[in-house]
């Protein structure tokens, strides 16, 4: 029992912290949004605005509101489930966040199912030739790879495949991303360009120590093939810090997937929040980043609580 009380003290503490970073979110995303040159009103009023008719616009909108009463309408309406109301179109948010939602989670969906074997694979093969010439192609590839930023590998990858050689298509549009998954080639291989690269070394890395751990050198002296050993005995052992960076990943896809959506024109939700900033549609800018903030809270949360539970007995009762 005494061992039980410090866990759940300790699990608390994160729930409250959790909760806490929510709220911190809220109030960011608010002000963050509240800085945003501009408004709603000065976008509808043309590219020749009248200033009454921007006042009219803004009273009608309720921007004439003190920032505090529009902060407590807001947060009360998100205690409730209601992330707003368009200033642009009169759509919930909601209504957005279900229409973006499902490609998003499909480009997310497949890069993840696609960045497991992919890094596990990469990393036992380079932990297996340790040294030599295909594990410092593999390191110096992953190395190379993870040094450009996502935008750019799109861009280059957009030009090669889809512009020049004509194999893939240059963007999603004009197309259903359910229907026809060639244009999501891209965009996945993008996503997965950076997380490959420093999964698959921490998987090396934890391959190489348990290769040369002593409970496999027993096991060798037992006659037990080298593949069992390696995909049984030592890679279990290795995929502790793996998956910890893995859970972190999912957390990075949301920037990710805002950039790559924007960059191959992907009706997700890092497509609307982008479009939802530049006409200043401060409800939908705002309710998609509490949306994002929340996930990113929940999914660290989720990640440390694993990491306390598969922590060894003594560390988790000091």
């Amino acid at each position: 029992m005494a061992r039980v009380t410090p866990h759940l003290s300790w699990t608390g503490r994160r729930l409250l912290l959790g909760l806490g970073q929510t709220a911190a979110v809220v109030l960011f995303v608010f002000a963050l949004t509240e800085a945003l040159p501009g408004d709603a009103a000065v976008a509808l009023a043309g590219d020749q605005p009248d200033p009454a008719r921007i006042a009219r616009i803004r009273e009608t909108m309720g921007l004439d509101r003190s920032a505090a009463e529009r902060l407590g309408d807001w947060v009360a309406g998100l205690l409730h489930g209601d992330l707003g109301t368009s200033l642009i179109s009169g759509r919930p948010v909601t209504g957005y966040l279900a229409t973006g939602l499902g490609p998003t989670l499909l480009l997310a969906a497949a890069t993840l199912f696609l960045l497991v074997p992919l890094s596990v694979g990469l990393g036992v093969l380079a932990a297996r030739r340790e040294g030599g010439p295909l594990d410092r192609s593999i390191s110096a590839l992953t190395l190379a790879v993870h040094a450009v930023p996502e935008f750019a590998v799109g861009v280059l990858l957009a030009t090669v495949f889809g512009l020049w050689l004509g194999w893939l298509p240059p963007t999603a549009v004009g197309a259903d991303v359910f229907t026809e998954p060639a244009v999501l080639v891209l965009p996945v291989v993008v996503l997965l360009s950076r997380p490959v690269c420093t999964i698959s070394r921490l998987v090396r890395a934890g391959m190489i120590d348990a290769l040369a751990s002593p409970y496999v050198a027993q096991a060798r002296r037992y006659g037990i093939s080298g593949a069992r050993i390696t995909w049984t005995h030592a890679l279990p052992n290795a995929l502790a810090p793996a998956t910890q960076q893995l859970a972190r990943t999912c957390d990075w896809l949301l920037g990710g997937v805002i950039v790559v959506e924007a960059l191959f024109v992907i009706p997700g939700l890092g497509t609307v929040l982008i479009e939802a900033v530049a006409a200043r549609d401060l409800p939908v800018v705002q309710g998609l980043a509490v949306v994002f903030g929340v996930v990113t809270v929940l999914v660290n949360l989720a990640a440390d609580l694993a990491a306390r539970s598969s922590a060894p007995r003594s560390e988790v009762a000091a």
